[in-house]
């Protein structure tokens, strides 16, 4: 972005009110710039010209910030003095710079953000024996100005008032105070983190057209004069964390893994994000989910997580919230994934961490990981059958012409709030199979989404009485019937496999059925993730009834109320 535009955007997002905070008349004296005792030049003439500041002066320049600073806008700079800042300090500020630079916005190159705009405030500052007010540096930082000093470092030379500005000189560089974003980059242990965060993937810079100065047509495409990028991080978006972790103004926890503990998290979760070789650009996706299944659960912010709930509870920003949320997102309303419970107590996510403050949080590096995958990622599977999407397809025959006609007529049912089995029906609602012929056996496939590869699912199929639709069911009606139940999935090679999981498994008529089909089962690729138009993974069902005890003893009737894939490791916490 080009420095003119970084200005006139950050004059606009500029916080007016704290600027007036414990103002004297002296002070908006020299805020106008009408003072007495202002020296001649601007403030980079006074930097450039001190032979004390040259150091300072040669990463403005490289960074391209001699402009501003010689322009007509009003800034206060701190400078420190050759003395606590060597010309190698700026030398490594400036290769870091360069090497950075194009790659980034040059708002977000470090050592624009975390040097150059940490010495420097939009506005004119002075100080008087009774300063003490809160201003804003250009990178967003709230520092504290004091008659001495800004943020405990000691004033060498103090308000000297220049055409454009105020100068001070200080003691030491001004410590940057990372956020929880900028943390993982500066982090010891975090240099997995940090390259997982920071890499082009997702950290790109985004051209801004409604920003940038177009300067005509040419060969039917706009030509800009002035382009201007924005530095975007897709991670930080709903589809992801759901939290902008580089903003000033929220607060947020974050748990952080050590390098350690992501190499060993990497080399656990990647085999459950196998897939098959027929998905397109499988290599990126498994790297992609692998490690937001470690990091999807990490962030909290406390605008939900207040004091006096923390302790019993800590929701992350991609938990659901509502309880009238949970059905759709999880399938039922009691499950509680990226929520974490006593969060304090032993063996709790937030035990055994290193306590790092930030400027818009908290991190908490973890080499102990207490976050359990049953919590997180590893999620049990419902998928109710009156749900959208849920029927594949019921079977067909051919009728005398010819033309493949369904075999059963879904009708999907509710559970009356009076009803005996309201509450025992996921949902309150089934579907039902009628045979349209009493010489059928109907059968009906359903969808399967988003199950994890080498990690075995306990399927169960359960089937809601008739009694659950109409209270006052025949005995007919409420009959049992006979199933036989398939599983479909494909192998690494991406073809299509088979597997009869029962035959003549039997229900009971009366009662909400829990039948188990597989026990720790596990499919060989993922589908985690992926948007599929046709689901690799399905189960089908079909009736498998003799003609002489239809409505005898048994009916073809199917009454399916859902198919469960439950985590075998044991139940969620």
């Amino acid at each position: 972005m080009k420095r003119e535009n970084l200005y006139k955007i950050a004059l606009g997002l500029a916080f007016a009110p704290l600027l007036l905070t414990g103002c004297s008349d002296e002070w908006d004296d020299h805020y106008d710039g009408t003072a007495k005792g202002v020296l001649s030049g601007t403030l980079w003439d006074a930097i450039r010209q001190d032979a004390n500041l040259s150091n300072f002066a040669s990463v403005v320049s490289a960074c391209g910030y001699d402009k501003a600073l010689g322009s007509s806008q009003v800034f206060t700079v701190f400078a420190p003095g050759n003395d606590v800042f060597s010309s190698e300090q700026a030398q490594a500020l400036i290769n870091s710079y360069n090497s950075q630079k194009g790659s980034v916005s040059d708002d977000e190159n470090s050592t624009v953000k975390e040097f150059l705009q940490n010495h420097i405030a939009l506005y004119n500052y002075s100080v008087s024996s009774k300063s003490n007010d809160s201003i804003v540096m250009m990178n967003g930082k709230y520092s504290v100005l004091t008659p001495n000093g800004i943020n405990g470092t000691a004033f060498t030379e103090s308000n000297q008032h220049f055409q454009n500005g105020v100068l001070f000189k200080v003691g030491s560089p001004l410590k940057f105070f990372p956020n929880v974003f900028e943390y993982i980059r500066q982090g010891s242990e975090l240099d997995s983190l940090y390259n997982f965060f920071y890499s082009n993937r997702f950290y790109r810079r985004v051209f801004q057209p409604d920003q940038s100065v177009a300067g005509g047509i040419v060969d039917g495409k706009t030509v800009y004069l002035d382009s201007v990028f924005k530095q975007e991080n897709e991670l930080f978006g709903r589809d992801f964390l759901d939290a902008q972790l580089n903003r000033e103004d929220s607060t947020y926890w974050m748990i952080a893994p050590t390098n350690r503990v992501w190499r060993e998290l990497v080399e656990e979760y990647t085999p459950y994000f196998n897939y098959d070789k027929t998905v397109a650009d499988s290599d990126s996706i498994v790297y992609t989910n692998t490690r937001l299944a470690i990091v999807k659960g990490t962030v909290f912010s406390r605008g939900i997580n207040f004091d006096n709930m923390v302790r019993d509870s800590l929701m992350s920003t991609n938990a659901t919230y509502y309880y009238s949320s949970r059905k759709k997102s999880w399938g039922n309303d009691t499950l509680h994934y990226y929520q974490y419970m006593q969060p304090y107590a032993p063996g709790g996510v937030l035990t055994d961490t290193q306590v790092v403050p930030c400027s818009n949080g908290v991190m908490y590096v973890s080499d102990n990981w207490k976050i359990n995958k049953l919590e997180t990622f590893f999620q049990t599977r419902i998928i109710e059958a009156e749900a959208e999407g849920s029927i594949k397809e019921v079977s067909k025959q051919a009728n005398q012409q010819g033309v493949l006609e369904e075999m059963a007529n879904p009708r999907y049912r509710t559970v009356d709030s009076k009803n005996a089995f309201y509450g025992q029906v996921s949902g309150n609602a089934f579907v039902e199979f009628e045979p349209t012929t009493t010489t059928v056996q109907p059968g009906v496939t359903f969808n399967i989404k988003n199950v994890l590869s080498n990690i075995g699912y306990d399927i169960y199929l359960v089937t809601a009485p008739a009694l659950a639709n109409d209270s006052n069911a025949t005995a007919i009606q409420s009959l049992p019937t006979i199933l036989n139940v398939y599983l479909g999935y494909h192998n690494k090679e991406g073809v299509k496999q088979e597997k009869e999981l029962a035959r003549q498994i039997e229900t009971k008529g009366d009662v909400v059925n829990y039948m188990l089909l597989a026990e720790d089962f596990k499919f060989p690729v993922a589908s985690y993730g992926l948007n599929e138009d046709e689901p690799q993974v399905t189960l089908r069902l079909e009736t498998n009834v003799r003609p002489r005890a239809v409505n005898v003893t048994h009916t073809r009737v199917m009454r399916i109320d859902c198919i469960i894939l439950k985590p075998h490791e044991g139940e969620i916490k």
